[in-house]
């Protein structure tokens, strides 16, 4: 029988001495977090939450080395993350953008080259699902645009804007430059080509926005798990993977634009599965 495990994360805060004085508040993201370990919990996942100050860097890569190291063809990993996104200089040259997108965990940041390495030790066959309600903006210097979300109604209401799940453009320096003995070494890691073509599972990401976009948080879930927590009506949706993502999508607005991204070994029949079932 096939096994399933999942990780699901959440920060409304992090550790601002890491972060160079910022403790970067967030409302909803431990509770996207808990709803996202409901739906695994349904779909019978044996699932381990981590919230705030447990999300550490090193206790997010032990546990998904330990799915990796458990998990074998016809298994699913199910991996959430909600929080901040970050960036950090592209030293490697990987990045059409020159920037490498983050979460920002607990205690530190986790570069997508990481989770590319992460990714790699899972089995040939053992499928991925990643979700993550996130900003993985390039370019977060802009004017978000509001129109037709409820929190966009809430605000002109309110006169309060939409808090976003990005990491400010000075932080993100100061951060930098305070850790750089910690980051330069991942970000100048050139052997990231290598670990791309080392996935050999089959890893499907969902996330809340574009790169060049932002992810916006809420009063009770961000905006991306709000919206996938209606379509996916407690179970009652119908379709796969794709389908999934398209309704969602409809019910995003402009500037925030959910991606469907493949990773490894392509598989049909995982895509074309109801979302969330071993």
């Amino acid at each position: 029988m096939a096994k399933g495990l999942a990780l699901s994360i959440g920060l409304n805060a992090v550790d601002p001495k890491h972060y160079s004085g910022w403790s970067g508040p967030l409302t909803a993201c431990e509770a996207d977090a808990q709803d996202m370990t409901q739906i695994a919990r349904s779909r019978e996942f044996t699932v381990t939450t981590l919230l705030t100050r447990d999300a550490t860097v090193e206790t997010v890569k032990k546990k998904i080395t330990e799915a990796a190291a458990t998990l074998k063809a016809g298994d699913t990993f199910m991996l959430t993350y909600s929080g901040h996104g970050g960036q950090l200089p592209d030293l490697n040259r990987d990045e059409p953008d020159g920037e490498d997108e983050t979460w920002c965990l607990y205690n530190g940041e986790l570069v997508d080259d990481q989770l590319y390495a992460l990714l790699g030790q899972f089995k040939e066959q053992v499928r991925v699902i990643v979700l993550s309600d996130s900003c993985h903006s390039g370019t977060i210097v802009k004017q978000a645009y509001y129109h037709g979300t409820v929190d966009a109604r809430r605000s002109a209401m309110t006169g309060e804007l939409p808090r976003y799940r990005c990491m400010p453009p000075d932080v993100a320096l100061a951060t930098y430059r305070q850790n750089k003995t910690f980051y330069d070494p991942i970000l100048k890691d050139r052997k990231i080509d290598e670990r791309k073509e080392a996935v050999k599972a089959s890893v499907l990401l969902i996330s809340g926005c574009q790169d060049n976009q932002l992810s916006q948080d809420g009063a009770f879930n961000g905006l991306f798990t709000a919206q996938l927590l209606r379509v996916w009506a407690d179970g009652d949706f119908k379709g796969g993977y794709r389908k999934l993502h398209s309704r969602i999508v409809r019910r995003m607005p402009p500037d925030q634009t959910p991606n469907y991204f493949r990773v490894g070994i392509r598989s049909a029949a995982f895509e074309a599965s109801t979302p969330f079932t071993l």
